[in-house]
Parts: C-alpha cells; sequence; structure tokens
C-alpha cells in the first residue's frame, strides 16, 4: 500500500506537530522550510529549503506530493493557483486563503454573508482615520484599531491610535492599512472547526484565550462560563464561515464576547491555531490529526473534550535558557503535565513551547498550567 505523501509549506511549530499527528496514521511529510534549522525541519525526514514566494521553487516542491497544505498563510495566491493548475491539490485553496491573507477581503466577506464584524474601513492616512473615528455614522471616536491588511500576527502590524497624530506609523510601511472601532469586549474566544472536500465538519469546544501584550497566554477547553446557547452560535457562526469560504482543513475564527454577550469576529485562521493546542491532550482526536485527515479527505474524527476542563498555557523565552532544567520539578511536582516543546533558541517573549493540563477542577486545572510555564521560563522558581 502506497500512503500519501502531504507537502507541508512552512517549518515552524505548527508543522512540527501536525507533522508527529501525520506519524500513527503512516502519512508521509514533506516540508518546504525557510532553514534547516526550523522547527519541524528538525523531526521530519524529507525537507526541502527553499523561498515560499519562489514559484519555481514551489513547483520543484510540489512535484510528488498528493496535497499541498500550509503553517502559514502568506504564500501569494497566484502562485497557488498555478499550483492547481498543474494539477496538484491545494488545501485550503487560494480562493479561501486569500480572506485570512487579506484583512480588508476577509471584512468585506464576512459583512456580505451578515457574519458580525467590528465596524471598519480601509483608510488612506491619518486624516482618513480621523475621519472613520469621529465623522461617520456609527463613530464612537478615538481610540481607533489599525491594522495593515497583509501580514501581522502576536500584536504585530496592530496599533490601537488615541488621536490623528498618532496614525502615522502603520501607513510608513506603504501598505493599505485597516481601520476598525475598538470593541469593548469582555473577553475572546475562539470557535475552531474542521472541514473536509466533500462538506464533512466537525467543531471543537469554544474556547477563551487569554492574550498578554498581544500574545495568547492561555487558553480555557471550554470557555467558562459561556451560556450553551451563546456557545451553538459561536460554533454555528465558524461552520458558516468554513461552508461559505470553502475551507478545507483546520479553521479558527477568533471572537470578541461583548458585555450584552454577543460575539464579533477579530480574526481568521486557516491553519492549526494555538487556541487549538489544548486539542492535543485535551481532546479525542487533536486539531492537527483533523487538518490532516481534512485535506486528504479522510474521515474526520471526534473533537469532544476528554476531561471536563483543559488548559493550555504559552511557554514563552525569558531569561533562563536551559528550560530542560525545569523538567525535573515540573513533571515530579505533576505527573500528569504535558509538555510541548519547539526546538526553538530561547529568546525573550519568544513562544518557545506549550504545556496542557486536564481534570474536574477548573481553579487546580489553570494553576497547574501556569505553575508550569512560569517555572519552565524562570519567572518563579519554587
Amino acid at each position: 500500500m502506497t500512503f500519501p505523501v502531504v507537502g507541508m509549506v512552512g517549518g515552524g511549530q505548527l508543522a512540527r506537530m501536525t507533522h508527529e499527528a501525520g506519524i500513527p496514521l503512516g502519512i508521509r511529510f514533506r516540508l518546504l522550510s525557510d532553514t534547516p534549522q526550523d522547527s519541524a525541519a528538525q523531526v521530519v525526514q524529507d525537507v526541502r529549503v527553499g523561498d515560499y514566494r519562489d514559484l519555481a521553487t514551489l513547483r520543484e516542491f510540489a512535484r510528488g506530493c498528493d496535497v499541498i497544505t500550509f503553517d502559514h498563510e502568506h504564500v501569494p495566491v497566484e502562485h497557488l493557483r498555478a499550483l492547481e493548475a498543474d494539477g496538484i491539490p491545494v488545501r485550503p485553496g487560494p480562493d479561501a486563503l486569500v480572506h485570512a491573507q487579506e484583512k480588508g477581503v476577509m471584512r468585506a466577506r464576512l459583512t456580505a454573508l451578515g457574519v458580525p464584524c467590528p465596524r471598519h474601513r480601509i483608510v488612506s492616512d491619518p486624516a482618513d482615520v480621523r475621519a472613520f473615528a469621529e465623522d461617520e455614522a456609527g463613530a464612537t471616536g478615538f481610540p481607533v484599531v489599525l491594522k495593515t491588511v497583509r501580514g501581522g500576527y502576536d500584536g504585530k502590524g496592530v496599533w490601537v491610535v488615541g488621536s490623528e497624530a498618532e496614525a502615522a506609523e502603520p501607513f510608513r510601511a506603504g501598505v493599505p492599512v485597516l481601520a476598525e472601532e475598538k470593541v469593548p469586549f469582555t473577553r475572546e474566544l475562539a470557535a475552531n472547526v474542521v472541514r473536509s472536500p466533500h462538506g464533512q465538519a466537525v467543531a471543537y469546544p469554544v474556547v477563551e484565550s487569554v492574550q498578554v501584550g498581544g500574545v495568547c497566554d492561555t487558553v480555557i477547553a471550554p470557555a467558562p462560563d459561556l451560556d450553551p446557547e451563546a456557545a451553538s452560535r459561536a460554533q454555528h457562526l465558524a461552520l458558516t464561515v468554513a461552508r461559505e469560504l470553502d475551507v478545507v482543513g483546520h479553521l479558527a475564527v477568533e471572537l470578541f464576547e461583548t458585555p450584552d454577550g454577543s460575539v464579533l469576529v477579530n480574526e481568521l485562521a486557516m491553519r492549526p491555531h494555538n487556541s487549538g493546542h489544548w486539542t492535543q491532550d485535551g481532546a479525542v482526536t487533536s486539531q492537527f490529526a483533523n487538518h490532516l485527515r481534512a485535506v486528504l479527505d479522510l474521515p474526520l474524527g471526534d473533537p469532544r473534550p476528554r476531561a471536563p476542563w483543559t488548559v493550555m498555557a504559552n511557554v514563552l523565552g525569558g531569561d533562563f535558557p536551559d528550560m530542560y532544567q525545569g523538567y525535573l520539578h515540573c513533571l515530579a511536582r505533576d505527573p500528569g503535565l504535558r509538555v510541548h516543546m519547539y526546538g526553538k533558541d530561547v529568546k525573550p517573549g519568544r513562544k518557545v513551547g506549550h504545556v496542557t493540563t486536564y481534570g474536574t477542577d477548573l481553579a487546580q486545572v489553570r494553576e497547574r498550567a501556569r505553575h508550569a510555564a512560569d517555572y519552565l521560563r524562570g519567572t518563579i522558581t519554587e
């Protein structure tokens, strides 16, 4: 029997963990990585080093692959259309992926579908930002959130500005800028779903995502105190977006929960996502395994949680580079702790791994995850 070859564009931790999920299924992996030192390149056998922005490199990489997928959204869509014309399945396809690449396109499409979003508009200069803030119907005034329409993650490419004078920085890059109202949200949620080419789809429990400094710090599954009907509506919203945009694979819909209990869509990610890392240990089938199943058009796995509560905490780099020394304490203190490290050099603020804990008592489960993440980083010593 010949097992399929999945070509993964991007060599980060998402590719590393997706490769891990494919090992039990016998799925063969080919990786297009920026460098041989990238997270996934350290563990995948078949690694090609090259520039994903170069069509010739992509074509050579794709030769012999049964399907192409991604651990980031940055491959030019015109290159992906060229691969499709060559007969290579690309999942998610370019017509879907453009909504994760271009924030303006995403906002326009979601609005047309009736999906609730923050008030928004493409703006041309700081004076246009002021007009958006103060002069339009429904204007809420400053502060305003400005985003470059392409790129940006973990707080990069995003500015919160309190005046026209503060709005100059985003325009210096010379790319279009999207202005959005600053939503008075009570917390951030995420609805993660997976959809296959023939339309089968599954939804994971809606989670709470706790951000610190624009970076995901902790994810709680399921979101505490979320009304079951509200959770169901959020899952339905994510499944609708996946269907209407023809997403194949994993889709993360990041949401703002407002004081009245409604939700607004913040961002879309069409790949495994930080808010779904808890599924590695906390769900019957992880986001990574289901992403693989989807892009190969295999039946999707059960997304239900294994325990009442699962907490994922990101391990960020700090001033303590030898994290392995922390294993003795963390693993002895908590035999149920699961540690996932990415093989990255430790740099302050960099995501270098995550931990997961699960159980029946949320306060205890959360404390266990937080303690381990902080100890590995070196911010606590006991």
